[in-house]
C-alpha cells in the first residue's frame, strides 16, 4: 500500500525558510511523479511543484517560483520542499502527493501545516 508521510511543519517568520519532507513507501516511484499542494483556510488546494521522480524535471506555481525547490532523495524515497522567503500568504497545510502525470495524482498524504508569522 503506498503511503506518503509528510514532516517538517511549523512556525516561521515572513523572510525565513523551511523545509518539508515527504517520505514515500509501497510502490516503485522511478515513473511517477512527485508534488506538493497546499491548502489555505477557506481556500481550495492549489497545486505547489512537481518532479519527476526518474528525470528531475520540475514544475512549479507561479506563486513559488524563485522561492521554493523540489528535489528528492531517492535513496531514501523521499521528496523535500525547500521553501525560502517565506510570505504569510504561504501559511497553508501542504500535502504531498504522488501520480502518474503532472495532473493526476492517486495518492496523497495526510499533510503538514504550517505558519508564516508577518
Amino acid at each position: 500500500q503506498v503511503q506518503l508521510v509528510e514532516s517538517g511543519g511549523g512556525l516561521v517568520q515572513a523572510g525565513g525558510s523551511l523545509r518539508l519532507s515527504c517520505a514515500a513507501s509501497g510502490r516503485t516511484f522511478s515513473s511517477y511523479y512527485m508534488a506538493w499542494f497546499r491548502q489555505a483556510p477557506g481556500k481550495e488546494r492549489e497545486f505547489v511543484a512537481a518532479v519527476k521522480w526518474s528525470g528531475g524535471i520540475r514544475y512549479y506555481a507561479d506563486s513559488v517560483k524563485g522561492r521554493f525547490t523540489i528535489s528528492r532523495d531517492n535513496a531514501k524515497n523521499t521528496v523535500y520542499l525547500q521553501m525560502n522567503s517565506l510570505k504569510p500568504e504561504d501559511t497553508a497545510v501542504y500535502y504531498c502527493a504522488t501520480g502518474p502525470t503532472t495532473t493526476t495524482y492517486d495518492y496523497w498524504g495526510q499533510g503538514t501545516q504550517f505558519t508564516v508569522s508577518s
